[in-house]
């Protein structure tokens, strides 16, 4: 176990960091100790949407590029200082799909330069990926089909309800942070609580257990994901969400919110 400033350390300037939407264990905490950091140039990779997260990151001066299905704030609207971002050009923005997201990854996992993938024939997020090949299927003529190419992050960042004392971190159902943390450099995890034991000899539990070998670092931050929720552990605060759609609205509302939440009055964390 590491202290919360040492986990997101590992975490440098102009990073590919891979991130999951808001409702799979967001790294609230430690987003909020990279923004105290000043950390520059990240380039996220939302696995496969993302929310305040990114968000934050953005208006903060943390983010140089996004590729993601979509950055939004769920029913309280667009995510206003990422929209302001793109308007202005301030960061590059690719658009993908979520399964393009999943299956790029899954190159990664299965060791393999690209993978093949359907249902992006015609679309126009194809025309605007040049990286994204299309081909005739090698074992069907005039079957076109779509190659994307691995993704490999650098770290994966996520927050998780428990881990034991050796590293294995219980990620229940959420097998995005699988994907993500097989094809990460390295994973780095907060959790709500450090357990005794080992989750892989619960066979219960088992099933549920991302391994210590696919971990790099983990910390405890209780109530690491808010004012994002965690599922079986707390909602989201919607009036504290609400509160931070209004206010992002606008570059000095924002700039309040900042000071109020992620300042260095906030370290404790």
């Amino acid at each position: 176990m590491r202290p919360l400033a040492a986990l997101i350390g590992e975490i440098g300037d102009g990073a590919l960091l891979a991130v999951p939407p808001d409702y799979s264990g967001v790294a609230m905490a430690a987003t909020r100790a990279l923004i105290r950091r000043g950390v520059r140039g990240l380039r996220l990779l939302a696995v496969p949407q993302s929310g305040l997260q990114t968000d934050l990151l953005i208006g903060a001066g943390c983010v140089a590029a996004v590729e993601s299905a979509a950055v939004s704030l769920g029913d309280l609207g667009p995510a206003p200082r990422f929209t302001a971002a793109v308007l202005a050009r301030r960061i590059a923005m690719t658009d993908s799909t979520c399964p393009a997201i999943h299956a790029a990854l899954q190159a990664t996992e299965k060791g393999v330069p690209f993978f093949p993938l359907r249902g992006l024939i015609g679309s126009d997020v194809l025309r605007f990926r040049p990286d994204w090949r299309v081909i005739d299927n090698p074992f069907a003529g005039g079957d076109p089909i779509v190659l994307l190419p691995a993704i490999a992050p650098e770290v994966a960042l996520f927050h998780a309800p428990f881990a034991d004392r050796a590293g294995n971190v219980w990620i229940g159902r959420r097998r995005e942070l699988v994907s993500m943390a097989h094809a990460a450099d390295k994973t780095l995890v907060t959790v709500e609580e450090v357990v005794d034991g080992n989750l892989m000899d619960d066979q219960t539990l088992a099933a549920g257990v991302l391994p210590a070998l696919y971990v790099a670092g983990v910390a405890q931050a209780p109530k690491g994901a808010w004012p994002l929720g965690l599922a079986g552990r707390y909602p989201p605060d919607r009036a504290h969400l609400a509160r931070y759609a209004e206010l992002a609205k606008s570059e000095a509302g924002f700039a309040r919110y900042l000071a109020e939440h992620a300042d260095a009055a906030q370290a404790a964390e």
